[in-house]
């Protein structure tokens, strides 16, 4: 249904698209369009009523959305108009992150350790096998220490698996809750399982040049990674909030944001970062670089903010 709020409903996630439209999509199955940077939004009718919680472009028209139900839609027209292509509310579990190459392959990722493959830009999907080796040349991943019994990963034999982004270059990265990071370099024919920093849940990963890589998750935990994730350390935030959402601007400015209104900006590539507390405190789960600045989807709905261009010196 068309619902003359959706603007200011729970939306989960943005998408810039190249062409400079957003696409934000949320509660509700609500999809919203924006072709001015985020400064006005018109609905688009969507062919289902579960929540949706992320959506991913690969170019201007080409573009899928997943959320619960184990739902998937696509569009080829830019995020105007929207088919199903996979609907099982019978499995009772929500999917919650989708990624596909140029050439229509494509995965989407959810809770227990769902995994489905589509080699057909997302008109058809079959659920694939996860099944994480090692990454070769390390030991197998072990347990991380840690003193908070909430962030044992202990008996989880199918962690969700929270978000997937891709870094142009042939790596694909998978967040899951309980410290597991996972990489395929086959397009999820593979997968291997990485060495975890952190034995909390991770929210979400950004891939940055070469195999530089950041992840982030519970209570403010941000790990940098300049190797594919073959090792990590670990980044200061200044805040305990969770992080979910990140993405980087045209000018190289990184932006995470998370809950109680956390926007974190970083101008050296991800090694450190400003905080930047947005008043409301509303929270935020995900966000799109626009060249204003950037678009925040969340509790409040979705909004522009406008950033501080960069300057000569950083």
């Amino acid at each position: 249904m068309i619902a003359r709020l959706a603007v200011r409903s729970l939306l989960l996630g943005v998408a810039t698209l190249p062409d400079g439209h957003v696409i934000a999509v949320g509660e509700r199955g609500h999809v919203l369009v924006s072709t001015d940077a985020g400064q006005t939004w018109r609905q688009s009718p969507a062919p289902v009523s579960s929540t949706l919680t992320a959506v991913y472009f690969a170019d201007a028209t080409h573009g899928w959305a997943v959320g619960h139900d184990e739902t998937i839609l696509r569009t080829e027209d830019g995020g105007r108009s929207w088919q199903l292509s996979h609907w099982a509310p019978e499995h009772q579990a929500p999917l919650l992150g989708v990624w596909f190459d140029a050439a229509g392959h494509g995965i989407a990722v959810g809770a227990f350790a769902a995994v489905y493959r589509s080699e057909d830009g997302g008109r058809t999907w079959a659920s694939a096998p996860f099944e994480p080796a090692p990454l070769p040349g390390t030991k197998p991943p072990s347990k991380p220490r840690t003193a908070d019994p909430m962030a044992d990963d202990e008996g989880i034999a199918q962690p969700h698996l929270n978000a997937i982004a891709g870094d142009g270059r042939g790596h694909v990265y998978v967040a899951g809750e309980a410290g597991h990071l996972y990489r395929t370099d086959d397009g999820g024919a593979h997968w291997y399982a990485l060495p975890s920093p952190y034995a909390g849940s991770f929210f979400g990963l950004l891939p940055l040049e070469g195999d530089v890589l950041l992840a982030y998750g519970l209570r403010g935990h941000l790990y940098r990674s300049e190797d594919a994730g073959g090792s990590w350390t670990q980044v200061a935030t200044g805040t305990e909030a969770l992080l979910a959402g990140g993405a980087r601007r045209a000018d190289g400015t990184i932006v995470l944001v998370g809950l109680a209104g956390v926007v974190l900006a970083s101008h050296d590539g991800g090694r450190s970062f400003q905080l930047l507390q947005q008043s409301n405190r509303k929270g935020l789960a995900a966000v799109a670089a626009v060249p204003t600045g950037i678009v925040v989807a969340g509790d409040g709905g979705v909004k522009a903010i406008a950033l501080a261009p960069r300057g000569p010196g950083g």
